[in-house]
């Protein structure tokens, strides 16, 4: 068809009832095609709703021609409450931290991330600019720094627009951290 790119052969079981490309094929495609953040998105979307495994789409990117889309693939968080975590893990990975999801913390709860083991991030949708919701993060904000922890929360144009000040904030408190900033005086 004019205008249209092949991308490859469909080797998977395509659309019951539509003529259009299988998931599998869809997936393997944009892992190779588009940009990285847009290939796992569309990656982590289907491996959350139990549509593909990403052990599946591994067996599917064997050798070395496909080491940039099972790259891809690593990034892709098992139990992600939003694509905002998923962005988020990505760019502070890449950014060299240590981070860790779905902390529990006493007094606190569950948290998004902590980072270097210092740094609680939370990463905040739409539903955390409601007045309960307010109230609820400041109570967590306050618990976690008398629990002896920092706390940045970062919205949605922070992830998605502007993910290298949101990297670049996080890396200057750990570095204030380590120079004593933040020690009793």
């Amino acid at each position: 068809m004019p205008g249209t790119l092949t991308h490859g052969r469909i080797v998977h079981p395509v659309h019951p009832w539509l003529p259009v490309a299988g998931l599998a094929d869809v997936l393997i495609h944009a892992l190779h095609c588009l940009p990285l953040l847009e290939a796992l998105v569309m990656v982590q979307c289907a491996a959350q709703r139990g549509d593909v495994t990403v052990d599946f789409l591994r067996r599917k990117l064997p050798g070395n021609r496909n080491a940039r889309a099972r790259s891809v693939l690593d990034y892709v968080v098992v139990r992600a409450d939003s694509i905002l975590e998923v962005l988020a893990n990505y760019h502070f990975r890449r950014a060299g931290l240590h981070v860790r999801r779905h902390v529990e913390l006493q007094g606190v709860g569950e948290v998004d991330f902590v980072i270097e083991d210092l740094l609680v991030v939370e990463t905040d949708g739409t539903t955390h600019l409601e007045a309960k919701q307010v109230k609820k993060d400041r109570v967590r904000n306050n618990a976690a720094v008398v629990g002896g922890r920092l706390c940045l929360r970062f919205g949605y144009a922070d992830v998605v627009h502007h993910p290298e000040q949101m990297v670049a904030q996080v890396l200057a408190v750990l570095e204030q951290s380590r120079r004593g900033a933040f020690s009793a005086r």
